[in-house]
């Protein structure tokens, strides 16, 4: 299983998608004083979820 690496900004779409207020606290949290955005953050932390689904099978 890879590892999660908080990401640099890379050029992205604009997609809207909500969030519980709890989650959107702590990934702020995390990336806090860090040169990373929450949709990097988001963007990262889904496509390690989906190489951990293609692992599984």
């Amino acid at each position: 299983m890879r590892k999660f690496k908080i990401p640099i900004t890379p050029h992205t779409t604009n997609k809207c998608i909500r969030f519980p207020d709890d989650i959107i606290n702590a990934v702020e949290a995390s990336i806090q004083g860090l040169d990373c955005t929450f949709s990097a953050f988001v963007v990262e932390a889904v496509r390690v979820a989906l190489e951990n689904l293609k692992e599984e099978d």
